[in-house]
Parts: structure tokens; sequence; C-alpha cells
């Protein structure tokens, strides 16, 4: 990589690593101004004809550098990228890759958009965006099923690409196959590199807008496609998109005739807080108790190592990080995304969803934690911080191609993964808390008071705690009693089953368990590694497509 290219991915990593400062910016002039700024602080780079260069690069190519230092959703996440001891920050339902290797099919590579209103319920606004959307007709014949996929936060091809079970069972209903993309994600953002600039683009950022884009999309794949007009829609998602297929099928049963809902958190608006971090942490307990022990006093050792400027630089050294921390707040909240996207993708077989990991990524971790060779005297703050640091490189350095660490490279530096901040500070409110005594954390209890001020001071929204159920049910679990056609389904593993639809309240409603199965695995293509019970999800979930199509 040439030294003008280096330069400007360095930098632009700056941009979004600090982009929690800002309300509203232009990104382009932000960028411009932080390279400008860069240049003059670095007496090495005074070069006046170097910093034209990276300005040129950078203007040209901001798309380009936007993918390529793309890592993770996420899952989990770009949220808030802001720290407190008062509150803990909103986690992002879905992980986007930050791998190079990544399974890429090439069905996910044929993209189509269509013209779609950005305001689907007022009658003034009318601006328009184009929203893209892949299909597929390989094995479709007409009047068959159409297959639709309700995209979530982050770019379709990604969810495409992994979303394996949908292309498995196409063949077996003869069916069309459609991913369509999130409006503000990916590249159906409505107003495009302005979309998060001001209140006024970001108030349609919904998850009603979104399920309206998807009920005009079909609208116009039933009347364009001849031998469609009367075929049958199966919604799929998994995580946000699990919510989606849901909802949709809540909101529009004239439109989707039943719901694949994996790995949907519908309920976790009223879950307690301290689920996810209990979950998490008993993925990990049922690998090794020493391994959990380890985790949970490495906590208290990074304080005290941390407690002072050199203390803080030491640990920059131990984990190798790419730069200097300013707090020990930026390690912890760097550790704790690490470990819940761990217990997130802890599938039984090789994968790079997120990263380059292991089979039972879960597993090598504590197993490089607990058989770390002791340097120091046993139970020293030091030698905990290097057993934990064998551990992070299973998920960061897992072929150990990494030189250093971006504390904030776990977070999809797109525009579009701003989008959960926002969603998570209007609609979809998730608390999260942990105790440290059932759950191997810190006490970080959850305040709504600060989290609000927080969303308030990044995008001059409140949150509307209850909205969710008051558009769609379920804030009871026999609220859902009423829908029907809806299967759920949901992993042990998998630390967002914590607000999942675990019951049966219906017969129409199956909540299916998938024991063994971390986030969506049963979404994902079959592999001889799958565990019983996810075979045996899909297969029911196959049988009930089979009754609500007949």
């Amino acid at each position: 990589m040439n030294s003008t290219k280096l330069a400007t991915l360095t930098l632009y990593k700056h941009l979004f690593r600090e982009c929690h400062k800002f309300s509203l910016y232009n990104y382009r002039e932000y960028f411009v101004r932080r390279v400008r700024e860069d240049f003059r602080k670095n007496r090495n780079l005074q070069d006046p004809t170097k910093i034209a260069e990276v300005l040129k690069y950078a203007q040209e190519n901001l798309e380009v550098i936007q993918r390529q230092v793309s890592f993770i959703v996420c899952c989990l996440l770009v949220c808030l990228q802001l720290s407190s001891a008062k509150w803990a920050k909103p986690r992002r339902l879905d992980v986007v890759s930050r791998s190079q290797n990544r399974l890429r099919d090439d069905r996910c590579r044929q993209f189509k958009t269509i013209k779609q209103n950005v305001d689907h319920f007022g009658f003034s606004n009318m601006d328009t965006y184009q929203q893209r959307y892949t299909l597929n007709t390989d094995v479709w014949e007409n009047g068959k099923p159409i297959l639709f996929y309700a995209g979530n936060e982050g770019d379709i091809d990604l969810f495409c690409d992994n979303t394996g079970f949908m292309w498995d069972i196409a063949p077996i209903f003869n069916a069309m196959v459609v991913f369509a993309e999130h409006r503000y994600y990916g590249q159906s953002l409505p107003y495009g590199n302005q979309s998060y600039s001001n209140p006024e683009y970001t108030r349609y950022l919904t998850s009603g807008q979104a399920l309206a884009d998807y009920a005009y999309l079909l609208d116009y794949i039933h009347s364009s496609i001849k031998g469609a007009e009367l075929s049958p829609v199966i919604v799929f998602g998994g995580s946000y998109g699990g919510m989606l297929a849901a909802y949709f099928r809540m909101k529009y049963p004239h439109v989707v005739v039943g719901a694949h809902a994996a790995s949907a958190p519908i309920l976790q608006m009223t879950t307690p807080c301290e689920a996810f971090s209990r979950i998490v942490t008993q993925d990990f307990l049922q690998e090794s108790a020493q391994c959990v022990d380890i985790i949970r006093s490495s906590w208290g050792a990074i304080n005290r190592i941390g407690s002072s400027a050199s203390g803080l630089q030491r640990l920059g050294n131990l984990f190798k990080l790419c730069n200097p921390l300013k707090s020990v707040d930026e390690l912890k909240n760097w550790l704790l995304d690490m470990y819940g996207n761990i217990a997130m993708v802890d599938y039984p077989y090789p994968t790079s969803f997120l990263a380059d990991l292991p089979a039972f990524p879960a597993r090598v971790f504590c197993s490089n934690v607990t058989s770390a060779v002791l340097r120091l005297r046993k139970n020293d703050d030091e030698d905990v911080v290097r057993r934990i640091i064998k551990g992070t490189n299973v998920f960061f350095n897992y072929t150990g191609q990494t030189e250093c660490f971006d504390t904030g490279s776990q977070g999809s530096p797109s525009l579009g993964d701003l989008g959960w901040s926002y969603q998570s500070c209007t609609e979809f409110v998730m608390p999260m808390c942990s105790d440290g005594v059932n759950d191997m954390f810190e006490n970080q209890p959850w305040d709504f008071q600060a989290f609000s001020d927080a969303c308030y001071d990044q995008w001059k929204v409140r949150p509307r705690f209850e909205w969710p159920y008051i558009e769609y049910g379920g804030k009871n679990l026999t609220d859902l009693r009423f829908f029907s056609n809806i299967a759920f389904t949901n992993g042990n593993l998998d630390p967002w089953s914590s607000g999942g639809v675990r019951t049966t309240v219906a017969p129409s409603l199956p909540a299916i368990p998938v024991i063994g199965g971390a986030h969506h695995l049963d979404l994902r293509a079959a592999n001889k590694a799958d565990p019983p019970s996810v075979l045996q999800a899909r297969q029911q979930v196959v049988a009930l497509i089979e009754k609500w199509i007949s």
C-alpha cells in the first residue's frame, strides 16, 4: 500500500473513532479539515505536495476508503461511542464482517434498485431515494413462492452471503429469492452522505418506514414480473432483521403469509437489563470456570495498572494497540464488545462472518487464557492481563497477520453504521447492565436518564421506550396470541435469546429452540458440523412454510 493511501486510511479512521463528538457535520468537509490539521501537527508531514495528494485521493475515493477500513455491524458494535460508568452503551444487534476472507456469493452481487418515497406516511415530503435489493429467479417457477429477506443494519450483500438457509431451500419450493437493503444502511441512503447530517433527514429512519419500503418493493415485484402476481411471500430475517420479519407479518399480513424470525429479540426492551451479560458469561462458563474467574479478575487488574499515565502506556504496549490509550474505559469497552461478539458467533465450525475465527471461538479463547504460561508471580495483575491478551488474539488476530489493534475497530466505519446508534436512541432502547457477581463483568448499572441525555447530545432526540409495543405489540408475551404464522428460533448460546420469544403462545407462533446454536445459526447454510437441533429447527421451518403456502 503506497504512503498516500496508508496515510489516508489512518486519518479516515480518526474520523469515525471521533465521530461521536459531533451531532451534525458534513463527513467530507470534516475529513478534509482533519487531514489538514493532522499534517499541520506532524512536522514530518509538512510537504504541501503530500497534503494535496492525500486530499485528492481522499475526495476521489471516499466510498472505497469506507469499505477498506470497514471491520465489523453489528452486533454489535458502533452504537453510541460514549463511555460512562453510569450507563452501558447500547449494542448493535448484528455484526458486520471485518474479514477479508468472508464467503461471497455471486448471486448476492446482482443488484437492482427501486425508487422509494422517503416518507411513506406523510403527503408533503416528495423526496425519493433508490433502495438496493437483489433478486434471483434461477429456480423460480410461475406462481411459486418468494423468499424475502428483510434487510437489517448493514450492507445487504453481507446478509445475502450469510443466509444460506434461504438458498438451500429455494429449490424445494422452486422459489424466487429476494434480499432487500434497509434504508439508511449500505448504499440505500435517502440523502446520500448527508443522510445523518441533520434531524430533518434522520427522522425518516424508522422500522415502520423500512417495512413500508419492503411492502412497496414486493408490490412492484408482484406487478412487474410475469407469473409472480399470486406468488406467496415468506419473510426471513435474523437479529434486527428477525424483528423486522416478525413485525412485517404483524403489520402486513396481506403481503406476507408467514415469517421466520431468527434470533429476534422483540421482547428485549422489557427484558431485565442483566440478561444479556449473564448468557455471555454462561457461554464462557460452560467452557471453563477458571476462564470466567480470570476474565472477572481482569477488570480490577486493568484498573490498577491503568491508574497512571505510565500504566496506560504499559497497557497499550501489552495489548499492542495502534494508538495510545486515553483511558482504561476505552480498553474495557473494546473487551466488552469482544466478549459479546464471541458469544454471538460461537459457531461449531470456522467462520469469517465477523472475523476469521476458529470453530467454537469461546472454547479456543478459554483454552488460550487458562493454558497461558505464567510469566510473573501467580495472581499478579500483569499476568492476568497477559492471559486475556492470549485470548483476544483468537478474536482479533487468529490468522496472526495483524501487527497492532485499534480499539475502535469492532465497529464498521460506514455512514450507514451510524443508523443503529440512531435507532437505539429512538425506537429500540435495549437496556444493558451487569453486576459483577452473576456475570463476569464489572458492576455497571443501567441509567436511562444518562442514556437519554447521551442520545440528545448526539442526535437531538429522546428515546420513546414504549413505542415498539404500541406500534407492534408484544409488551407482554401473551400479546402475541393475536398474531399468526411466525416461527421464532433462538439458540441457547446467543445472548440475544434473552429477549427472544422462547415460549410457544399459540400453535401458529411456534418457539423453536436451537440447542448449541449461537446467533441465528439456523439461517446459515447447512454444514456438517451443525448440531442436531439446528437440523431439526430447519426441518420444522420448512414444514411450516409448506403449510403456510398450501
